[in-house]
Formats: C-alpha cells, structure tokens, sequence
C-alpha cells in the first residue's frame, strides 16, 4: 500500500490533517515548508484505486511504507 499525494497538485494553503493510516495531526503545506519536502524517502504514486489513502500520511506512516515497500522490492 502506497499513499497517493493528491494536495501537492492543488493551489492551496497549509492545511491541519489527520492521517488516514494512524490518525496523528499534522500540518500539510504543499505551497510551503512542508515536513515531507525535506524527506529523503520517495514512493511512486499508485494508479487509480490501488491506495486505501485519499490524502496525506504522517511522517511515521510514510516511513514505515517506505521500509514496506523497500522489503518487497
């Protein structure tokens, strides 16, 4: 399972989420200083319907997919 980003795309301002997977708070500032543009782990975003996730994961869900996604490759 894979997070699809769907904010960065869009023309908006920092925004207080919860993530989808665990539900720790967290600010999303994709026009921004955001937390994950300074991360060094990346994931390809999943095609259409392959993600349970809508929006944004926290930083602790985004790198324990990450180590998922590393395992089974």
């Amino acid at each position: 399972m894979v997070p699809k980003v769907t904010n960065r795309l869009a023309n908006v301002t920092a925004r207080k989420l919860a993530c989808e997977s665990c539900g720790t708070e967290f600010t999303c500032d994709p026009e921004g200083a955001c937390w994950c543009f300074d991360e060094s782990i990346r994931l390809p975003l999943p095609k259409a319907g392959q993600s349970p996730f809508k929006d944004c994961l926290c930083v602790h869900c985004l790198k324990r997919l990450a180590g998922e996604a590393e395992r089974s490759s």
